[in-house]
């Protein structure tokens, strides 16, 4: 009989955190052997300690906040372990670059969006990109989330939008647009446009529109439970335990891509 995969929640007490405690728990082959939230949090309703949850796990799966969980990525870097999962969104660069260089002593996966649908969207996305020629195809990502989200554009939506970047050959950050206000003059060519919605209870809508003089093609998907960004990260740590360091995403779990090498 094989060692199931000892997993530890970080933002134990938050939405996500519940959603994924419970599903480890069902899941075959893992066992939950943590949960803690932040450091104030009193160690009530069976939480522990960071540090001890750090040496009880071979994998902490994160959705937290970008500053939290570049922290979180520093100390299991610093101690060599456990292998760390990211879902928060919104890491400002700074952060980006301490999961990076943590990356290099440890196994990470980070994603804006853990669920397979959505990755199969990224997909149709570059591919369609690629096809249509800015002169004539503009791109525009929309994005729709509940009234409590705090960053936009969503993770997801930069995802979509790199993957058009991708597609097109060019620097998202040099076409992207992420808000229109007063007269903003007419649309240039390549451009790659950004809409938010923030409302109610939106678990998760992303679609990605294509519009020309004569016709629009829009590529869309809607998130109708939680649980599934959950299911979805609960099997990425999965995979991810045993794992050699570097900077994983979701098109590595899926077998999309080959692994990528953490920088050097």
């Amino acid at each position: 009989m094989s060692t199931p995969v000892r997993i530890a929640v970080a933002g134990a007490l938050g939405r996500m955190g519940h959603v994924v405690s419970a599903l480890v728990q069902a899941r075959h082959g893992a066992e939950l052997v943590a949960r803690f939230d932040r450091p104030e949090s009193a160690l009530e309703d069976g939480l522990v300690s960071q540090y001890a949850a750090l040496a009880a796990a071979d994998v902490v799966i994160d959705f937290t906040t970008g500053a939290a969980s570049a922290a979180l990525a520093l100390h299991c870097a610093e101690r060599g372990g456990p292998a760390l999962l990211i879902g928060s969104t919104g890491l400002t660069p700074a952060e980006e670059r301490v999961v990076r260089a943590a990356s290099r002593r440890i196994a990470i996966v980070k994603s804006g969006n853990f669920s397979l649908g959505v990755n199969m969207l990224m997909g149709l996305v570059r591919q369609a990109a690629a096809a249509l020629p800015p002169s004539q195809y503009d791109i525009e990502v929309f994005e729709a989330h509940h009234r409590r989200k705090v960053d936009a554009p969503s993770g997801t939506a930069f995802m979509l939008g790199e993957a058009a970047a991708e597609g097109r050959g060019v620097d998202l950050f040099k076409v992207q647009v992420k808000a229109r206000d007063g007269v903003t003059g007419p649309r240039v060519d390549g451009q790659i446009g950004f809409s938010v919605m923030r409302g109610g209870g939106i678990i998760g809508e992303h679609s990605v529109s294509f519009a020309a003089e004569d016709e629009i093609l829009t590529l869309s998907h809607s998130a109708l439970d939680r649980g599934l960004f959950a299911r979805g990260a609960v099997e990425a740590a999965m995979w991810l335990a045993g794992r050699g360091p570097g900077l994983y995403d979701m098109q590595d779990v899926l077998g999309f891509t080959a692994p990528p090498l953490a920088d050097g």
